[in-house]
């Protein structure tokens, strides 16, 4: 009977951290948007980190696509279109309506899906994202340049290892 209670307010408790951990995004302090979780693309050709962080969220008129990198100097920007390209061919292309921060050697923009867009990223995987990296270039800058962050968990792997190596975007995407 001693061991019952602490077990199940442990649960309650465990309940209660799970159903507030819902993700959201806020562009520029706007209300905050229910989002899935914070994905870490991989970039190989850039780098600085090799790594890209892709959040998607779902809006009253559609969706956002939250991109962040790291950058070596304040001046480098997210900029321009942006392409996502899904696991059945499909491509999104993004217009840039310069919502972009910068803080603690990050750069993030953020893009608007229209609620088609949306609902095609509701039924597919995202497979890729390609963007642009501009600013200052100077001896040992940021690299700059047309960069893709595919939709892998891990750089390497082994032939043995049978789980899955990439996010399952698209079921996270249905469930905002």
């Amino acid at each position: 009977m001693k061991l019952k209670m602490p077990l199940l307010l442990l649960l309650f408790i465990a309940a209660f951290v799970n159903v507030n951990a819902q993700q959201t995004i806020s562009v520029k302090g706007s209300q905050p948007f229910p989002a899935t979780q914070d994905y870490t693309f991989i970039c190989e050709k850039y780098a600085f980190t090799g790594e890209t962080n892709i959040q998607i969220a779902k809006t009253d008129k559609g969706g956002i696509l939250k991109i962040t990198i790291a950058t070596s100097n304040d001046k480098a920007r997210i900029a321009g279109g942006l392409y996502v390209d899904l696991a059945n061919a499909d491509v999104i292309a993004c217009v840039d309506k310069n919502v972009k921060e910068s803080s603690e050697g990050k750069t993030t923009s953020y893009y608007y899906f229209t609620p088609a867009e949306f609902a095609k990223l509701k039924k597919n995987d995202i497979y890729a994202v390609r963007f642009i990296i501009n600013g200052g270039a100077n001896t040992f800058g940021n690299e700059t340049g047309y960069f893709t962050a595919h939709n892998k968990k891990n750089y390497f792997s082994t032939a043995y290892d049978t789980s899955k190596k990439s996010y399952d975007t698209a079921k996270e995407i249905s469930v905002l």
